[in-house]
């Protein structure tokens, strides 16, 4: 094994990996007004999830939900500064490939809405059940 193999493998390099990922995703959270209500809706869904106590098979349901939004948001705040060094002017074509981007995290989000309506609104009819009897869409 190379020098340069070893080194990747030391605990030490892995952390600097570690370290760089966080300086990014703080990064998106500082430029990118999208991250902070991507952030709101995370921080919603798990404290209604907390109070409507969800059970563990459901909760995995609402993680990957919230984890699909947010790496759409990653790769899209990726792609838009990839975009603007290889074509700091105006380009139809970067328009297309940035409007791209943004339409996947359009499509995480509406999935991750669903996905979440569909966990919690049980527990929710339960709940509204306790205090003012059945309820249902």
């Amino acid at each position: 094994m190379t020098d340069e193999a070893q080194q990747s493998l030391k605990i030490s390099s892995r952390l600097k990996s570690v370290g760089y990922a966080m300086r990014g995703l703080g990064f998106m959270l500082k430029t990118q007004h999208n991250a902070w209500l991507h952030l709101a809706a995370t921080v919603l869904v798990i404290l209604a999830a907390s109070f409507l106590q969800v059970r563990l098979d459901d909760w995995r349901w609402l993680i990957v939900a919230m984890i699909m939004v947010w790496v759409a948001e990653a790769f899209n705040t990726a792609v838009e500064y990839v975009c603007n060094v290889v074509s700091p002017g105006y380009s139809e074509l970067v328009k297309h490939a940035k409007d791209i981007a943004a339409g996947a995290v359009l499509i995480c989000a509406f999935g991750a809405a669903v996905i979440g309506f569909l966990t919690l609104w049980p527990y929710v009819e339960l709940m509204l059940d306790r205090f003012h009897g059945p309820v249902s869409l």
